[in-house]
């Protein structure tokens, strides 16, 4: 799922309803608006089961799933407008400190490890970096992605000039390829790349995190509200709790969670959402015993390296932008 294209095409705020069979509400429920990066997809599962099985019902709270407004859900959260929503570490980058900082905090993280990398037909000597020398990549012109592409092409031994860099208008990573409009293409592997296993199409691919361990960031992450983190921390923790219940069923039911999913958003392609569900359960937590976990190294390691790099126009100190107080043990 490629998330940097949200920023061309979403449009108003719509609410996602769920169905599903819940045990009694409480008395008093506690209403949260969650709101997410892009449309319904298998990063979200475990919120939808979360919601359809009554895991939210069961912690007194009433959740709302919208879709991001077309300045994304970073906005969105840190206008107070919605609780909680998914973001991610890199994106976050520029709102973390300085003047532009956003009142908002990583809490979650959705999947453990970054599952991203550049995609390019099979055969055309793009399985490692230096292969982009020549190349048609599909850029989204932002200046951590460009970065971070000529990162790992000079650890290759490769030359970041010689790459052609085309203004991505990329819907949809098959048919791109397919046409030779553009020759790589930065994908998430758990819903792109299990597409294209799907479709037969012959790809060479190489990780990010693979290549150069800073790049191990966290992508997506759950975000929240620090006006409400401070005002209501017990019921950012019920939320938590909740989530990680529908995370963890994912994980051990993923066949049964890719049907909840595809419930909720009927238009999408069930034989896609249990394939990317069945690579994606691997993934939630990965080796780390505690869902959501976000490792001090690994935040810190990735915004050091923006720092070192000039990629930020404020400095970001050790520890800023993410906090594990609100995670269920």
């Amino acid at each position: 799922m490629n998330k940097k294209v949200l920023a061309a095409g979403l449009a108003a705020v719509m609410t996602v309803s769920m169905t599903g069979a819940v045990p009694v509400m409480a008395e008093e429920t506690e209403k949260i608006t969650f709101v997410l990066d892009w449309t319904p997809n298998t990063n979200h599962t475990g919120l939808y089961a979360a919601q359809s099985l009554g895991y939210f019902e069961e912690q007194g709270l009433e959740v709302e799933i919208v879709q991001p407004p077309e300045d994304g859900a970073d906005a969105l959260v840190a206008s107070g407008k919605a609780q909680f929503g998914v973001s991610f570490q890199d994106t976050m980058a520029p709102g973390v400190e300085g003047d532009n900082a956003l009142p908002t905090t990583a809490v979650a993280a959705l999947i453990q490890h970054n599952t991203s990398g550049i995609v390019s037909r099979k055969g055309e000597g793009m399985d490692t970096p230096k292969g982009l020398e020549g190349k048609k990549y599909a850029t989204w012109d932002s200046p951590v992605e460009k970065a971070m592409i000529q990162n790992v092409m000079e650890e290759d031994g490769g030359d970041y000039g010689k790459v052609e860099m085309i203004p991505s208008t990329v819907t949809d990573e098959v048919s791109a390829l397919q046409s030779e409009s553009v020759d790589a293409i930065w994908i998430f592997y758990g819903w792109a790349g299990v597409k294209m296993e799907l479709e037969n199409l012959d790809v060479d691919y190489f990780a990010f995190k693979d290549i150069n361990p800073v790049f191990d960031y966290y992508t997506p992450v759950v975000i929240a509200n620090n006006t409400f983190l401070e005002e209501e921390p017990e019921t950012a923790k019920k939320f938590l709790t909740a989530l990680k219940e529908g995370y963890e069923y994912a994980i051990e039911n993923p066949e049964a969670a890719a049907e909840i999913l595809c419930e909720a958003s009927p238009e999408l392609d069930p034989e896609l959402v249990k394939a990317s569900q069945e690579y994606l359960s691997k993934e939630y937590k990965a080796e780390e015993e505690r869902w959501g976990y976000i490792a001090p190294e690994r935040w810190n390691g990735f915004y050091q390296w923006l720092n070192e790099n000039g990629l930020v126009e404020t400095e970001i100190p050790e520890n800023t932008g993410f906090s594990n107080d609100y995670l269920p043990e």
